[in-house]
């Protein structure tokens, strides 16, 4: 019987509702900018970022996922300025930019 309400405890916290993921239109996209020290050093690749989206289309929060850490903070604070297309609820965008130096 322990067992049994020590498990239903922790129930609710995995029930708990998760932003869902789409695929939401971007209609304000900023550059990011790109250090002319990497681009001459050759220094690129590609970063991933996961931005949340309130309603009214504005990033509200972006977590890098991978990258280079100088080419990651400049594609997060390029991506917080975006705006996407107005939706019903709050989402989660997987976003890749690319630095390509040549």
């Amino acid at each position: 019987m322990l067992a049994l309400c020590l498990t239903t405890a922790f129930v609710p916290g995995s029930l708990a509702q998760k932003t869902p993921k789409s695929e939401r239109k971007v209609i304000v996209i900023a550059k990011p900018d790109y250090p002319d020290i990497l681009r001459r050093a050759q220094v690129g690749g590609i970063v991933r970022l996961k931005a949340t989206v309130l309603p009214n289309g504005t990033v509200s929060n972006v977590e890098v996922l991978g990258g280079n850490p100088i080419l990651a903070e400049n594609a997060a604070s390029a991506v917080k300025k975006w705006k996407y297309a107005p939706a019903a609820t709050q989402t989660t965008e997987d976003v890749s930019l690319s630095f390509t130096p040549h």
